[in-house]
């Protein structure tokens, strides 16, 4: 299984959505949720950094610059979607990621507290 660390650039900017708030409160993740082109898409004209600041997870061992480097997308390469938090943090409990789940977690409780 792989090991995960959180991704302190994607906690930043996850917050900065939040507050600003660039969110989606109601969405079907499974058909918003990101897939391979359309990260590809998004790289075309972001860097890495960019990228990267969209996922909760860094996994242990991939190099910065692949996609496998990074795990638990939260947003739309545009913004944060609840759903998306929802799913980062049962991802990671179903995993025993602990420190991702809780990331996850405070970024949920943050954003719902916004949105009353």
């Amino acid at each position: 299984m792989a090991s995960y660390t959180v991704n302190p650039a994607a906690v930043e900017r996850a917050r900065a959505l939040i507050d600003a708030r660039q969110y989606v409160l109601d969405s079907d993740w499974g058909a918003v949720a990101p897939h391979a082109d359309a990260g590809n898409k998004y790289l075309e004209r972001h860097s890495w950094a960019e990228y990267g600041a969209w996922h909760l997870g860094l996994t242990e061992g991939p190099g910065d610059e692949t996609k496998a480097r990074y795990a638990f997308v939260y947003g739309d390469f545009r913004r944060v979607h609840r759903t998306g938090l929802i799913a980062c943090v049962y991802r990671a409990a179903e995993w025993r990621h602990k420190d991702v789940e809780l990331a996850a977690h405070d970024l949920l409780q943050r954003l719902d507290k916004l949105a009353l």
